[in-house]
């Protein structure tokens, strides 16, 4: 069995309600931090879930319409947070990372796309077509940037849908299920649908069990626990009420069935890492 090594980082953060991510929460603004998962795979080398917020993403969110992203959710992120910054503080240049598999393509999780151009990118074929298939503003309306994206027109990512899929192994499949990015069973892909197009999250093993980045199929470790959505009204504007809670509930139960596997969201306070010295 391959095993990966990997920490995650805090790529900057924006404020929001609570209440606006899980039913019944505290209309105060909340902290939600954008998190990234840095990976050690023992050949391919450094591989990074999502990239969060930078200085591309304030480039892109500048001038309106795209200014309304940042008023809607506020953005803080100083010039040491972002994650290029940081890494190269741990040693690691942005030519070291070898791949970026991306879970959707909302502004918060590729806004540090740009800094690492040597990577190979990996993504859903079903999150760019809906994304080539909108206007400015209708891209805009559900948090998608496609200026981050420019250079795609000319190298493609990896297509998730063209790899292999294959069984999920249990207790994960109540997902059926996922995709073998590299074909070894190091990274599998698992379909997080209702949140955005192509949403995906990843299962690997650390050698202490498996780990489950589930990206924003929930905003908060909390609402996994409970099976405590967000309000319909930020579910349906984003993508689908009805789908989303079912991945919810899927992740809920998998929670209880199977306390060992530790579920990752992407913004999820409790797992914010330890701020450096």
């Amino acid at each position: 069995m391959v095993t990966l090594e990997w920490r995650l980082y805090e790529a900057g953060y924006c404020t929001h309600p609570e209440r606006a991510t899980r039913q019944g929460a505290p209309a105060r603004a909340c902290e939600f931090p954008a998190l990234v998962a840095l990976l050690k795979h023992p050949t391919l080398g450094w591989i990074l879930f999502d990239t969060g917020y930078s200085e591309h993403f304030l480039q892109a969110t500048a001038a309106f319409p795209e200014r309304l992203y940042r008023m809607v959710t506020p953005v803080h992120l100083s010039p040491q947070a972002s994650l290029a910054v940081q890494l190269r503080r741990d040693g690691i240049a942005p030519g070291d990372i070898a791949w970026i598999v991306v879970s959707h393509l909302h502004g918060d999780h590729i806004g540090g796309l740009a800094d690492f151009p040597q990577a190979r990118v990996a993504c859903s074929r079903e999150a760019w077509d809906d994304l080539q298939a909108r206007t400015r503003v209708g891209a805009l309306r559900i948090g998608l940037l496609p200026a981050l994206l420019a250079s795609w027109k000319d190298t493609p990512p990896r297509w998730f849908e063209a790899q292999a899929s294959v069984p999920l192994p249990p207790p994960l499949d109540a997902f059926e299920r996922g995709i073998d990015l590299f074909g070894d069973a190091s990274l599998l892909l698992v379909p997080l649908p209702g949140h955005a197009a192509g949403h995906y999250g990843a299962v690997f093993d650390d050698g202490h069990g498996p780990v489950f980045l589930v990206a924003d199929a929930s905003w908060s470790s909390q609402a996994i626990r409970d099976n405590t959505p967000p309000p319909a009204l930020v579910t349906a504007w984003l993508g689908s009420t009805a789908v989303y809670r079912d991945t919810l509930a899927r992740l809920h139960a998998l929670h209880h069935a199977a306390p060992e596997v530790r579920l990752v969201p992407s913004h999820c306070p409790e797992w914010r890492p330890e701020p450096q010295a």
